[in-house]
């Protein structure tokens, strides 16, 4: 039977509170979320502004207005001192053209001018470039459908991702046609610019640009030939079989190689729309006059923010209650913003200079004297928690002798050395980025070679491993990377 009653029981919780919330919030966001943050905080908190920094330039630039305007009266003068036949276009040839002003750096100007429109302009989308071609064309009306729907059917790399039987059923409610209307388009389609789009397989996209821009070539029959029945020995770079299946000396087959090798195995690619993610470090690293390496802030991305003294001033002069409290309430989370805002930097700050500490082999040698690092070992040394160092490393850069990296680059596992010291998995990335970019083009190193040569520098590490590693790096297989000139 259960019985009712009340308890009394004693505990500790922790209470995350608002403001400790956008603590941790504000720590972890990236240098051009927190912008917006910053941006979005300005707007809705009148107590809050921006301080501005003093521009030396004002002065000039009041005194180029008075200039104008001293400019502008001389100018009005003269007008009135010219014929009434002639106006001040006749005497002053206004025009932008270069023929007019036969001035290059005019030119240039004119140029840079849409310079930002330029760099921010979308490229022409593969699907959107063949409809412009096929709406071009002399194509008839039902044509110009079932080449709509194949247009619509190709993925990212100009390959055709339906078969001709899916496409003709999804059309054969609207139009009365057979699959070879279907074929014919699709024909036609794949001879557009890029060459090859809407191919169905890499064979057929090759053999396509090959039968159209090189059918006078003394080495065409062998190279169609190759492509529709010795695919997979490309495929494997397996130059010795071709060599001597096809019969070619040295010299034929390295000008065959270069025949294949200027086709286009993926005819959309130059049309994905690729945006360039810059990066803006947050911390900078520089050595000091006694070799000492040091972090300090950038402040070209630091926002510095205070409270509106107008409105502070107005809150003891308020009468409404409501005005007053709304004043206060806002006074109190601009104080507490502007408080998180340096907090935050203070921390980023902090680890940085830890991690310095800990890496100066790294800023002397790279990332092969990478030193193993956890994020236990900087929380300790700061006395702050785990989750804590993970939100400041996560999406912070710095720029360091060696290039610009995200915080947590820093931070690695180990592996035990032959002499018994620990050597970590960065250290080791680099190690086998170093052995492959000096290896036999012909002759590649393969995942067992790479281990013992590894082993051979005290490196004690297994093959699969060093395979994991390498597919981290996106680096391709050993028969991948052979090279077939």
């Amino acid at each position: 039977m259960i019985k009712q009653g009340l308890n009394i029981k004693l505990g500790q919780s922790l209470s995350m509170t608002p403001q400790l919330q956008q603590a941790i919030r504000l720590l972890q966001l990236s240098t051009i979320e927190l912008q917006q943050e910053i941006q979005q905080a300005l707007q809705s908190n009148p107590l809050l502004e921006e301080i501005e920094e003093y521009d030396e330039r004002l002065d000039s630039t009041l005194q180029a207005e008075e200039n104008n305007d001293t400019q502008s009266s001389i100018e009005e003068n003269l007008t009135d001192d010219l014929n009434a036949d002639t106006s001040w276009d006749d005497v002053f040839d206004m025009s932008t053209s270069d023929s007019s002003l036969g001035n290059t750096n005019d030119a240039t100007t004119t140029d840079n001018s849409n310079l930002i429109e330029t760099l921010n302009a979308e490229v022409t989308g593969l699907k959107d470039h063949l409809l412009w071609q096929i709406n071009t064309s002399n194509l008839g009306v039902q044509d110009k459908i079932i080449a709509a729907t194949i247009i619509d059917a190709l993925d990212d790399n100009g390959y055709l991702s339906e078969t001709i039987e899916n496409i003709h059923d999804s059309l054969s409610h609207q139009l009365l046609i057979d699959k070879d209307e279907v074929t014919a388009v699709l024909h036609y389609i794949q001879h557009l610019e890029p060459l090859g789009v809407a191919a169905r397989d890499l064979q057929e996209c090759l053999l396509i640009q090959l039968s159209s821009l090189f059918s006078e070539h003394d080495l065409y029959q062998k190279a169609r030939c190759l492509l529709e029945k010795n695919l997979d020995l490309l495929e494997k770079r397996n130059y010795i079989k071709i060599k001597k299946a096809y019969r070619l000396s040295d010299q034929e087959y390295e000008k065959l190689i270069k025949l294949l090798q200027s086709l286009t195995p993926y005819p959309g690619e130059n049309f994905t729309n690729k945006t360039t993610r810059y990066i803006t470090p947050d911390v900078y690293v520089s050595k000091t006059h006694d070799g000492n390496w040091i972090a300090t802030l950038n402040q070209d991305t630091e926002t510095r923010l205070r409270v509106n003294e107008y409105y502070q001033n107005m809150i003891p002069t308020t009468g409404n209650h409501n005005d007053k409290k709304y004043l206060r309430d806002h006074l109190q989370n601009a104080k507490w913003f502007i408080k998180t805002l340096q907090n935050r930097s203070n921390t980023i700050l902090n680890v940085a200079n830890e991690i310095i500490k800990q890496q100066q082999a790294f800023l002397k040698y790279g990332d092969q004297a990478m030193k193993p690092m956890v994020l236990k070992d900087i929380a300790e040394r700061l006395d702050l928690h785990e989750s804590t160092i993970s939100r400041v490393s996560t999406q912070k850069f710095m720029h360091t002798p060696h290039g610009i990296y995200e915080l947590k680059h820093f931070f690695s596992s180990h592996v035990t050395t032959s002499a018994g010291g620990e050597c970590s998995s960065t250290a080791i990335r680099a190690m086998i980025q170093q052995l492959i970019d000096g290896e036999n083009s012909h002759k590649p190193l393969s995942d067992n070679k790479l281990t013992d040569l590894l082993k051979k520098q005290g490196i004690n590490v297994a093959r699969r491993t060093v395979t994991k590693y390498r597919e981290a790096m996106t680096i391709p297989s050993s028969r991948e990377r052979k090279s077939l000139a």
